[in-house]
Parts: C-alpha cells; sequence; structure tokens
C-alpha cells in the first residue's frame, strides 16, 4: 500500500553508476517512491570503500556510500548485455555513467521504449568526450574555480566535490522529466546527454559570459563578498548583503551610520579597494559578541545572517533540531531527510544500503510490454506553470520546465519586480536599464511574463483565474509574503483542486528561523559548504551562489514527484521544499563523515581527498595572470606527469609512486610544479598534459566560461534576440535529448508585463476594456513604480 510519503508509483529503474553524481540522481528517485536496482561489477561500485577522511572502514562499506544507496537494491552482473536484458526489460528507465558506447548502443536498439539517462563529464559527443578529468578540473575549466577570489591569493575551488552534487541534482531532476512525458504523453524510448562540465558551468559561472556580453564586452570586476564570514567572539558569523537596503542596515547595525554616504564602501566594486580596512571596521564590532547574539540583531534587522556550520555542529542545529531535518541511517549515523515535504508529510525513515549482490537473481520485474512511442513536441508539452519566483533559485527550477516545453508564465508585479532586474550592467540613468541584469535574462528565458498587484482584490482574482488553469503553481517568497497577499493553499486549492503547489522557502514554512531572510550565500554558510571552502589559514569563504540552482533542482525533483501523485489521485499536492534542506543534503558529507568517524573535515585551499597533487599553478607573463588547474588522481597519471615534466630526478623519488606519499610530499611538489609552470602558457600546457591522459585546465574566468571547442560542438550557448537589450548568447541547458529539433531556450527573457495581454487574455478570459481597467488602475503595467 502506497504511504503518504510516496509520491511515484511501480517506476522502475536501473543504475549501472558509482560515484557520486549518478547514485545522488537515484536516491533523489528513492526518495521519492522509485525501485531502483543498482547493477555493480563483481568488485562493487569503488564508493563502498571511499571516506574523505580516510578513515579503517575495517572492511565494510562507507558511511557516504550508506547514505547514497539506501534503499536501493544490489545486482552483481558482468559487462556486457546478457546479465541485464532481464532487468532491462522490465525497467522503465536506466541511468548509466558507467556503460561504454557499445553497451548503450546495444540496449537503445535492443530496448527503443527505455528511457535512458546518460552522465559524462563532458557529455558523449565532442571533441572532449574522452578527455581526462576530476571534479576538481572540471570546476577550472567551467568558470567555477576561476571567479572565487580572495586577495591576494590564488582563486579557489568549492570544496566537497560540490560539481558531482550539482550533476546528480540535474540528472535526478532529468529522469523525472522524462517520467512524466511517459505518463502524460506517452512519449518514451527518449535518451537524455548529461555534461558534467556544463552542469558545473550553469551553476558556478555566475552568468559570467552573459554579464560581459550585456556590458559591451567589459568583463565584470571579479569581487571577494565583504561583509561574508566574520569573525565573532567566539567563532565566525555569516552575513549577506544583497540588495543595498540589507548593506544599508547593516552599516546601521554596527554603528557606522557614518560610511552611509562613502561611496567607496556602499558600491561593492569600490569597496575592493578598502577590502582590509573595511574587514577591520567589521570585527571591531562582530569580534564584541558571540554568534548568537549577533544573529538575534541581525535577523531582527531582516540581515541575512547565520552562524557558519561545522561538522561538529551542523546536525545541532536549534532549527535544525525543531524540524526534525536530520534521521538516522540504518547503518547508525545521522543524515539529511528527503529534502521535502508533501501535504505536510516528511518522508519514511532510511532503508539500509544494499549489501553487495544481496538481490541477484532476486529481481522480480514482469517485463514491460511497450511501444515506442514518440509524439511531436518536448516531454513538458500541455504542462502549464504559474512561476511566482524571483532571484535565482526558483527561476532556475521554472526555466528548465521552460526548456522542456512547458508554458511558463512568470509573475511579477510593477511594485515588486524580480530582484535580479536590477543587479544590471547598465546604470539607473539609462532607460529600461532594469532589463540589463544577467542572472535576470540567464535564468528566465522561454517563458512568458505579467505583471499582477496581488496586494489588491483585482491582482489576486486575476491569479486564481490563471491559477484554474494551471497544473503548477512555484513561489519563493518569504513565508509571511503570501500571508499578506491573502493567499494561501486553501483559496489556490479551491481555484482549482488539481494544482500541485510548491513553495520554497528559506528556512520552511516553521521553525525558529521561518521568518528569517536567506539567500544562497546564507545556506552555504549554515550547511557546512562554507566551512569546506577557503584556505585553512583564513576565513571560510561562500561558494558564489551555487545553492540557488541546488534549490531549485530540488524544488523541481519535488514538483514533478508530487505531480505525479496529483494526477493519479485526482487532487492537488502541498509542497515544501526549504531551501536549506536542499543545500543540507549535498553537503550531507561533513556531518555523516562527522557522526560515523568523529572525523572533521576542513577547506584545505585548493587540496583535496581525491587526487594528489591538486593545486592551482601561476602561469603566464607580466600582466598576463594564467593559472593551471592539476589534479592527479592514480599512480599511471603520475607516470604521465613525469613524462611531461621531463622525468626530473626530484619525481622519481619512491615515496612519490603512490597517492599517499605524494599527499605527505605535496609541498614540495607544488614548489616544484609552480616553478615548472611559471612562464608557460596554460592553455598551452593544459592541452600537453591532457593528451598524456593527466586531468588539468585552464582556470577560466566566468566571462570566458562558454568559449572552448567542447561546448561549441555541442551547441551549449544559444543566440537569443531581446527587443531591448539586443542579441546575446545565453547559456542553454546541460543536456542534450535526441527528440529535440529546436533550442533549449524558444524566446529570450521577457521585458516586465511584456506579455500582459496576451496571458490575461487567452488564458485567464480577460475581455480588452478589463484588461485596460487593469492597466489604467495600475494592477498591471510594463515598467516598475517609481522610476
Amino acid at each position: 500500500m502506497q504511504s503518504d510519503s510516496t509520491l511515484v508509483q511501480d517506476f522502475r529503474v536501473l543504475d549501472l553508476t558509482s560515484g557520486i553524481a549518478g547514485p545522488y540522481a537515484t536516491k533523489l528517485l528513492v526518495d521519492a517512491g522509485a525501485d531502483v536496482v543498482k547493477v555493480e561489477p563483481p568488485g562493487g561500485d569503488e564508493y563502498r570503500r571511499w571516506t574523505a577522511s580516510d578513515a579503517d572502514l575495517g572492511g565494510t562499506d562507507g558511511a557516504m556510500f550508506r547514505y547514497l544507496n539506501a534503499g536501493k537494491r544490489s545486482v552483481v552482473a558482468t559487462p556486457g548485455i546478457a546479465d541485464l536484458r532481464a532487468l532491462l526489460a522490465g525497467a522503465d528507465l536506466l541511468i548509466e555513467s558507467d556503460a561504454d558506447d557499445e553497451l548503450l548502443s546495444a540496449i537503445r536498439s535492443e530496448f527503443p521504449a527505455l528511457d535512458v539517462v546518460s552522465i559524462s563529464p563532458f557529455g558523449r559527443s565532442g571533441p572532449w568526450r574522452g578527455r581526462s578529468w576530476t571534479e576538481f578540473t572540471l570546476q577550472a575549466q567551467a568558470g567555477g574555480l576561476g571567479g572565487r577570489v580572495y586577495p591576494g591569493r590564488a582563486p579557489v575551488h568549492a570544496g566537497g566535490r560540490l560539481g558531482e552534487w550539482i550533476t546528480g541534482s540535474f540528472a535526478g531532476a532529468a529522469a523525472l522529466v522524462l517520467r512524466t512525458a511517459s505518463r502524460r504523453r506517452k512519449q518514451r524510448g527518449n535518451h537524455l546527454d548529461l555534461s558534467m562540465l556544463e552542469c558545473i558551468c550553469l551553476a558556478m559561472s555566475m552568468y559570467g559570459s552573459l554579464s560581459r556580453s550585456l556590458a559591451g564586452g567589459r568583463p565584470a570586476p571579479l569581487t571577494t563578498e565583504i561583509p561574508s564570514i566574520e569573525r565573532s567572539a567566539d567563532g565566525w558569523v555569516g552575513f549577506c548583503t544583497i540588495t543595498g537596503q540589507q548593506f544599508q542596515d547593516f552599516l546601521l547595525m554596527i554603528d557606522r551610520a557614518d560610511l552611509l554616504d562613502d561611496p567607496t564602501i556602499v558600491d561593492m566594486k569600490q569597496r575592493q579597494t578598502r577590502y582590509e580596512e573595511f574587514q577591520k571596521i567589521i570585527e571591531e564590532w562582530t569580534t564584541t559578541m558571540p554568534t548568537s547574539v549577533i544573529e538575534e540583531i541581525a535577523s531582527a534587522m531582516r540581515i541575512p545572517v547565520a552562524p557558519v556550520g561545522r561538522p561538529d555542529t551542523v546536525a545541532e542545529n536549534d532549527h535544525f533540531a525543531a524540524r526534525g531535518v536530520f534521521v538516522e541511517n540504518p547503518a547508525g549515523f545521522r543524515q539529511p531527510r528527503r529534502p521535502y515535504l508533501v501535504d505536510g508529510v516528511a518522508a519514511a525513515a532510511p532503508k539500509p544500503a544494499p549489501e553487495l549482490g544481496a538481490d541477484t537473481g532476486r529481481i522480480e520485474w514482469e517485463p514491460r510490454i511497450r511501444e515506442v512511442a514518440t509524439p511531436d513536441g518536448l516531454p513538458l508539452d500541455g504542462l502549464r506553470v504559474i512561476d511566482l519566483t524571483g532571484f535565482w533559485a526558483g527561476p532556475m527550477a521554472t526555466q528548465i520546465l521552460a526548456a522542456f516545453g512547458a508554458d511558463v508564465i512568470k509573475i511579477e508585479s510593477t511594485q515588486r519586480p524580480d530582484g535580479m532586474r536590477f543587479t544590471s550592467s547598465k546604470p539607473p540613468t539609462f532607460d529600461g536599464w532594469w532589463e540589463w541584469g544577467a542572472y535576470f535574462q540567464g535564468a528566465n528565458a522561454g517563458k512568458r511574463g505579467i505583471t499582477l498587484d496581488l496586494t489588491r482584490p483585482q491582482g489576486r482574482d486575476a491569479l486564481l483565474a490563471l491559477v484554474a488553469e494551471a497544473d503548477v503553481l512555484i513561489e519563493n517568497f518569504s513565508p509571511r509574503v503570501l500571508d499578506n497577499f491573502g493567499l494561501d493553499w486553501e483559496m489556490l486549492s479551491a481555484a482549482n483542486p488539481r494544482l500541485t503547489m510548491v513553495r520554497m522557502p528559506a528556512f520552511g514554512l516553521d521553525g525558529p528561523w521561518r521568518d528569517r531572510t536567506g539567500f544562497a550565500q546564507t545556506m552555504e554558510q549554515a550547511t557546512g559548504l562554507s566551512w569546506m571552502t577557503g584556505y585553512p589559514d583564513a576565513a571560510p569563504m561562500v561558494l558564489k551562489g551555487p545553492c540557488d540552482p541546488i534549490a531549485g533542482l530540488h524544488a523541481l525533483v519535488a514538483a514533478l514527484a508530487a505531480l505525479e501523485r496529483a494526477d493519479s489521485r485526482d487532487r492537488g499536492a502541498f509542497v515544501e521544499v526549504p531551501m536549506v534542506e536542499s543545500a543540507l543534503n549535498v553537503a550531507a558529507e561533513v556531518v555523516i563523515e562527522y557522526g560515523a568517524y568523529g572525523a572533521e573535515l576542513m577547506r584545505a585551499g585548493n587540496r583535496g581527498p581525491v587526487a594528489a597533487p591538486q593545486n592551482v599553478y601561476r602561469c603566464g607573463d607580466g600582466d598576463q595572470e594564467q593559472w593551471l588547474a592539476i589534479a592527479v588522481q592514480t599512480d599511471e597519471q603520475w607516470s604521465a606527469m613525469r613524462t611531461v615534466l621531463g622525468n626530473p630526478d626530484w619525481a622519481r623519488a619512491p615515496e612519490l609512486a603512490d597517492g599517499r606519499g605524494r599527499r605527505r610530499a605535496h609541498d614540495e611538489i607544488d614548489a616544484h610544479l609552480a616553478a615548472f609552470c611559471a612562464g608557460r602558457d596554460a592553455d598551452e600546457l593544459a592541452e600537453t598534459l591532457a593528451a598524456q591522459g593527466v586531468p588539468a585546465a585552464p582556470v577560466v574566468l566566468p566571462a570566458d566560461s562558454i568559449e572552448n571547442p567542447q561546448f561549441a560542438a555541442r551547441s551549449f550557448a544559444e543566440l537569443l534576440d531581446h527587443p531591448l537589450v539586443g542579441t546575446h548568447r545565453v547559456p542553454g541547458m546541460p543536456f542534450r535529448l535526441e527528440a529535440r529539433t529546436r533550442p533549449w531556450l524558444t524566446r529570450p527573457a521577457p521585458t516586465l508585463g511584456q506579455h500582459n495581454n496576451e496571458v490575461l487574455r487567452e488564458i485567464a478570459g480577460l475581455d480588452p476594456d478589463r484588461i485596460a481597467e487593469l492597466r489604467a488602475s495600475g494592477v498591471i503595467g510594463e515598467r516598475p513604480d517609481n522610476l
């Protein structure tokens, strides 16, 4: 019998993946109710033996393997289709990261109605498809690492192999898109090819290339956020001042109202020239009191604030405890729960991860007798979505829905446009300057846009008329906003009993932090992601935004899973997806390694547990500063590295022959590699190393992130012609889909209120006279108020 926490029914998934990305994708499906069978080679997934802290596992499976694979079943099979044939015949979906071309071709030929999601570092096409890689070098190539700077030091990567978690989040969302197409449109046999490099670029490069294009070719200067993570009397406290009002309130909070009229402090770009001075000003205030007191003061002033989560504190956080966010894994450690609730119900407790081969010969899937069905159009054609989201997290979720064919209606108001409109490349003296924001243009392409003043009855009535014709509504206001509008689940459900509503509050709809303001940086600070990022002798660093797309992807997973249950029951679903719980799920290693082994993982600059040496090395001459990322993961790669170096005496030392020895000698190796790289061209050296099978990549700036032959071959960037800002290349989706015959992004981001007449007439059923009345009274409009 279906439990209240189970959303998808009779969904059979075959998992041919290893490591983090694929298993996290299938974990998301297990959490929604799918039956996932993990196929392993005779020796098992190597991740069974993984621990970031190098703890002695005593022959047992590692805690992270148990987290990622809880609730799955395991079968052992040798490579080739023979051992898989019966499972493939009964499966609905295959997720793979380990299949070679021959095996995948055989599967696609013999089971043409089977949906397939392929995960690979560069994608299954393009000139780099066989290139050596690590997640670290992908961050460098994708423009993520290069945008994270600390004054006077080399740029630094996001810790915790975050790119693999991001990729898994994309893959889980894509899998449920294909599932929805199969259910709703009988569209089967799709093959979705997912590129990890493209996923990282989309989530970490901060639309740097589009920002430069909108600014007329001038790359935005790299900045280090301040205020950000600051010392308190008893540790570290995190701030985030996204809006001008928040920064002004911050100055008032630290008793420095005298700086409110100082442009070299108020302007973020000019503030960089006084970074060290302003840091001291902040710490003169923050170091006089404990973090808890600072939290209380800042949250009362609606300044985003959080204690910086450490391995020993994240799971003890009062808010997380009050909401029951951490649950017991059967292996005896705590882990974050499924990051969403449906109709107020959390997921059931995690089940054990399978022992290797425990289910070999025991899977009783009856064959699926299905014809290949490929109706015209995209997987989500016919789905209508009301988008009440702003900034980046919510718009990312709805943009993916639009890319896959959904009709997404973005609703703003002239009184309160999407805040990302104001991160503009144009000054306020430029007419229409609010249309020139890279984040807004990047994350809202493919949608239609209208305005409605939801504080007025006429605006609410128009919204309810749209809701009556929609399948899904997604919003990410703080909880109090919908209350102030007089809009609640009961009212929306009454307008459309089949509606699935998704709310994305920063911290949830209850608990001590319910009414706190929070952005991506706040989530990074609270969850341990910042603790894992930066230099060990300096403050933890924010990751500059990837928690926004991470939250959007988890909201998309929750929305599509809940939509399936709504369809099966013929009544809607109410979904709560707290942003912070999505971040906790991808930051789980910090808490799990501490709980399982007492290990306190910590930031280590550009080093990490996967490779040694792993670092960035200065290249170039004079003003042409360049950095090269190198990560040697295997002994074979080290041998190839020695060849490129010219096999010098120091590199032939016996103690460097294995990874443990190289890790112990990391400082010495770094010194030699720095001398070798100095003055050389980073791009040329990266190609030389890659040709020898050594993972290496130039550290690409966000502004240059889409400029490489792999992206060109896969048409990752798409050309959009906007009526006001002109023609620009916009990063597209990190997927390739065989059935797709058009670009992912079919229209540019809407101008404010661009589709008022069209949407209100065609969907809400309002006649031209009524629309004119709404415009005359200011309920709708095409220009922000007071500008």
